[in-house]
């Protein structure tokens, strides 16, 4: 690349200056001036690409980016943005070769891998990336957040507290080592911990849009809402277009007050200001689907999606709310998507289930084996494969879904020092009741309804009832995974006869009150125990508020029903595979139904 005159790096300073103010237009014209004049120019041709992207040409960033690549192949930041960008379109395969030349120098190209890495279930590759960037204390948050994620997907929490502690020890007066800290302490689930140490560093003046997230998410936990509205209402000030921190503060106004417009509320300021802007409105729509909503949340995306440049992404997500009322457009959706990123995995997994939904369960069948085949472990998947060969009268349905024997209860054992169950279970229900939400809202994004859902990892608790049961839960969970053996299938293949738990929470109904159908997509295996029930229902002759298996979330052409049904009981615990479609049927009474679940893995192999 030729030597750039001062006058184009003078240029170049004053399109910064367009791109802080948001004046697109402006910074386009003048980098299109400076691209004519210098056509080799690497980084003036991945601005403008970049600035295409964002006007919404897809097509013409990719072809910019691609000659800013070739201008200057080792430069960093033009692989990084072309990964970025073919990342978003679903083409991983061409994107994490040009990131993992980018990732060597350059660690917003590392964090975009890494990332990668963890949404899709490969975290020692993810900690491979990151570990060696998290060694001092200027590590960046949102790497940190990635390091701390990998190690707990790999059990490793505990790990990542001691790291990011010893970091902290040694710079005790360094704000963001304290943020780190934090992160790691909530991965642990130490909220009370974490909150302290977000405290730590907002105290000596890093109060940046993520410190108030993650103080946010340990307040939230630690069920002190009102104080996380106000922390993520300030990350929301600071950075409008924080995906996440816009989803948590709708849980929390959600909860607080069941009202979808004003859980949407901060959203909608924030589209008023960028408008159009794919990622918020992806995120609205997933909010009112959360909400119950589907065709609200399609109707949001309906018109961005009818657009010839309409990305994978925005295709996807208006897909899965099509998905609930209407496969034929969730197909239709779903093969646009496809046709402009056939690797793009998110749009063939919308493809399999409005396969499901349109009748045609052999394509949807080669498309699940094809993603299995990438990911074999991941529940939901599984359960698309069995409800393929359940209509297609496939004798593999029958060996992976065989209820009768893969359902199993238990009756618990009173653990020490109660003499009793039904004394113990009484203690349990004073110490889960503490950590329900009084409003009585459920969470967004959860399959109850009518009901609340407790929001702390309940498997690091540290009451001694709820953790006394847990430790009742070992015994059973061991009987378990003995009874079903070893075998190829996708239960049996995980089984190493060890486990850990992989998050706990609990389930409070009130009347009218039920769980969607569903699966638990990163469990292996997973439960239901009934702590507390209305008076009547174990005896029942009636289904209300049993757990019921085998009835798809998903709509299927013909439509599945229900296989089996297990009548609760106070004490009882049922154990199953984490793939198996499962709810709870509808009941009324005055008295609420409160349980307790969890998902139980494999633990890790020892060179993980």
């Amino acid at each position: 690349m030729s030597t750039v005159p001062p006058t184009v790096i003078d240029a170049m300073r004053h399109v910064g200056t367009l791109l802080q103010t948001g004046d697109f237009r402006g910074a386009h014209a003048r980098l299109q001036s400076i691209v004519e004049q210098h056509p080799d120019y690497a980084e003036a041709l991945r601005l403008l690409g970049g600035v295409q992207l964002a006007l919404g040409d897809t097509v013409g960033a990719e072809a910019l980016l691609r000659r800013a690549v070739t201008a200057d192949p080792g430069w960093a930041p033009s692989l990084a943005t072309l990964g970025e960008l073919l990342l978003n379109s679903g083409r991983q395969d061409e994107a994490v070769p040009l990131l993992r030349r980018a990732a060597q120098r350059l660690p917003h190209a590392a964090l975009l891998l890494a990332r990668h890495y963890n949404d899709t279930q490969r975290p020692a590759e993810a900690l491979a990336i990151v570990a060696p960037l998290c060694g001092s204390a200027q590590a960046p948050a949102e790497l940190v957040a990635q390091h701390v994620v990998a190690l707990a997907a790999l059990g490793r929490q505990d790990e990542a507290v001691t790291f990011y502690r010893t970091l902290a020890d040694a710079s005790p007066d360094h704000p963001a080592a304290a943020h780190a800290l934090a992160i790691a302490l909530a991965a642990a689930s130490r909220h009370a911990e974490a909150e302290r140490a977000t405290q730590h560093a907002l105290a000596r003046g890093h109060k940046s849009a993520a410190v108030h997230f993650t103080h946010a998410n340990s307040l939230i936990a630690l069920g002190e809402f009102e104080r996380a509205e106000t922390s993520l209402r300030e990350c929301l000030r600071q950075e409008p277009r924080h995906i996440d921190a816009h989803n948590h503060l709708a849980q929390l106004v959600w909860m607080r007050t069941g009202d979808s417009a004003q859980t949407t509320a901060v959203l909608d300021q924030a589209l008023q200001i960028f408008q159009g802007d794919e990622a918020l409105l992806a995120a609205k729509a997933s909010i009112l689907q959360g909400a119950g909503d589907v065709r609200a949340a399609y109707v949001c995306l309906a018109t961005s999606a009818s657009r010839a440049q309409a990305t994978p992404a925005l295709l996807v997500r208006a897909g899965l709310a099509a998905l609930e009322f209407d496969p034929a457009t969730a197909l239709t959706l779903a093969e646009r998507a496809l046709r402009i990123s056939p690797d793009n995995n998110a749009s063939r997994n919308l493809l399999t289930a409005a396969l499901l939904g349109t009748g045609d369960a052999r394509r949807a069948l080669s498309h699940c084996e094809a993603l299995l085949a990438m990911t074999p472990d991941d529940q939901y998947l599984i359960a698309l494969q069995t409800t393929a060969w359940r209509l297609l009268g496939d004798a593999r349905y029958d060996a992976c879904c065989d209820y009768t024997n893969l359902v199993r209860p238990y009756t618990l054992q009173a653990p020490s020092p109660w003499t009793d169950l039904a004394g113990f279970l009484s203690d349990l229900k004073q110490s889960l009741e503490r950590l329900h939400n009084p409003h009585g809202h459920a969470l967004l994004f959860q399959s109850l309804r009518h009901g609340t859902e407790t929001t702390g990892d309940l498997t690091r608790e540290t009451d001694p009832v709820i953790q006394a049961l847990f430790k009742a839960l070992d015994a059973p969970i061991r009987d378990y995974i003995a009874y079903i053996g070893q075998g190829s299938d996708p239960l049996r293949r995980r089984n190493r006869g060890t486990y850990r738990f992989n998050g706990g929470w609990s389930v409070r109904l009130r009347s009218a009150g039920y769980h969607a159908n569903h699966v638990h997509p990163r469990g292996w295996i997973s439960s239901a125990f009934y702590v507390d029930l209305p008076e009547g229902m174990a005896e029942a002759s009636t289904q209300d508020g049993c757990l019921a298996f085998g009835q798809p979330s998903i709509a299927t052409h013909p439509p599945l029903q229900v296989q089996r049904v297990v009548r609760p009981e106070p004490g009882r615990l049922v154990l199953f595979p984490s793939y198996f479609w499962h709810g709870t049927v509808p009941f009324h009474s005055e008295k609420t139904r409160l349980t307790v679940a969890f998902d139980a893995v494999p633990e890790p192999e020892p060179s993980a």
